[in-house]
């Protein structure tokens, strides 16, 4: 379908070419928008680049937008929580300065983990999806999940022979969030099934983790490999959680 290119179209006839094109070429925010910018571009004199410009950058920063709104979707978090909203008064052991350094996401982007630890209450959870949100809307894919969620999932994998693939899953997001960590003991089986899934991701992509205890101490590791559990947890790792700790090489 071409469409009929006419000299001396009316305001109406032109409006609904515009709506037909945009349509066709699928650029649903051009076509909401370009009455209220044309008005805007007479009122302000634009040149017919400046109004073009207006055009794609409004079609550009809608598209941005939506996939944020997708990616935030697809991470799977049970609530939306932001770093605008944190208390940090509430919570004076964390450093605002380095929680801010931390949703730049550079950490991200080299590969680093990251733990969050501290007592019920202290904000982990909200730190963890805050954080998630930010890699989300700057372009990370990440996935949020509890472990003993995962740890399920898992078990359930390995019975139906789906391990590897569903090990691979998790592996190839850009950030996987794993909240509630060592609040529930776990069995030897199903920690040795979430080393597989950190081993997967060490030095390629990042993992932040939200715990009660240290890894130390938390109930999962009791029955592990120490030797194995420093491997996991002893890379280079940022931490600002409730209690400014570092994960133990």
């Amino acid at each position: 379908m071409t469409l009929p290119r006419q000299r001396g179209l009316t305001e109406q006839a032109a409006d609904a070419a515009i709506d037909t094109a945009c349509r066709m070429l699928r650029l649903p925010s051009i076509r909401n928008e370009f009455a209220d910018i044309a008005d805007r571009a007479v009122k302000d004199q634009m040149t017919y680049r400046g109004f073009l410009a207006e055009l794609l950058m409004a079609e550009c920063d809608d598209r941005a937008r939506r996939r944020s709104e997708r990616r935030i979707k697809a991470a799977g978090f049970p609530r939306e929580k932001s770093l605008r909203t944190f208390d940090f008064d509430a919570n004076p052991s964390i450093d605002p300065a380095t929680i801010h350094t931390l949703a730049s996401c550079e950490w991200i982007k080299k590969g680093q983990p990251l733990c969050l630890i501290g007592d019920s209450g202290t904000g982990k959870s909200h730190m963890l999806i805050a954080l998630g949100t930010e890699a989300a809307m700057k372009g990370y894919r990440v996935r949020y999940t509890l472990a003993t969620k995962l740890v399920n999932e898992l078990v359930e994998a390995a019975d139906e022979k789906q391990l590897n693939k569903t090990i691979a899953r998790y592996g190839r997001v850009d950030l996987l969030c794993i909240d509630e960590l060592g609040y529930m003991e776990l069995d030897r089986h199903g920690a040795e099934l979430l080393f597989q899934v950190l081993t997967e991701r060490e030095e390629k992509n990042s993992v932040a983790i939200a715990s009660n205890e240290s890894f130390g101490k938390a109930h999962m590791f009791r029955r592990t490999r120490a030797s194995r559990c420093r491997n996991i947890t002893g890379s280079s790792c940022g931490s600002p959680g409730t209690r400014h700790r570092r994960c133990p090489g």
